[in-house]
């Protein structure tokens, strides 16, 4: 029996993650080599800043867009490292403030939902993650937001058209229904907060 369409999607997303990660990984050890040998200059730096954000972005879509089943956890030092070293030299700032470590789907759903936020923060801003009794809040901040209401709709079961960068979109919904944690979204001027 083939899987359904979320699940053939998070294991396309796992496989893309997995196939990138090592010739990422291996762009980095030879500037690594390249820096020890006293060859670095701007170039090499340039470089080496390239291969440190796109790692930090595989390893984020790694879990965002990846497979999560019931009984995989992920290590709260780890969350905290990925987003650390993606908002790093970003302008957007995250908070990771939800303690212990996690089962990944709630993480995975957090991760999609972190990517709908950023794209209403396009000059940057600051996102808040926690919990509070079991309910996780996700709060987006900034002086200046820019809110597709269309694209918003999707997460309340509209069905706007969606470009390969709005795909977050779609998939938070379907992630929120398949681990039974319905999303809630309250809006202010300058604020949105997502609860599942």
């Amino acid at each position: 029996m083939p899987p359904d369409p979320a699940e053939l999607a998070a294991l396309i997303g796992s496989r893309i993650c997995h196939d990138l990660i090592s010739p990422i990984g291996a762009i980095g050890n030879g500037v690594e080599l390249l820096e020890m040998a006293g060859t670095a200059g701007p170039e090499v730096s340039l470089i080496a800043d390239s291969v440190a954000a796109a790692n930090a972005r595989i390893r984020f879509f790694r879990i965002a867009f990846g497979t999560a089943s019931a009984d995989q956890t992920l290590a709260r030092t780890e969350i905290r490292s990925v987003l650390d070293d993606l908002s790093r030299g970003d302008r957007l700032t995250i908070d990771w403030q939800v303690a212990g470590d996690q089962p990944r789907g709630p993480v995975k759903l957090a991760f999609l939902l972190l990517q709908c936020c950023e794209t209403a923060l396009p000059f940057g801003g600051r996102l808040t993650v926690s919990d509070a009794e079991g309910v996780w809040q996700i709060r987006a901040e900034a002086e200046k937001m820019r809110i597709d209401e269309a694209l918003w709709s999707r997460l309340e079961g509209g069905r706007a058209p969606l470009t390969p960068a709005q795909v977050q979109f779609a998939l938070a919904p379907a992630e929120a229904a398949r681990i039974g944690r319905p999303l809630r979204i309250v809006r202010g001027e300058g604020w949105i907060t997502l609860r599942f």
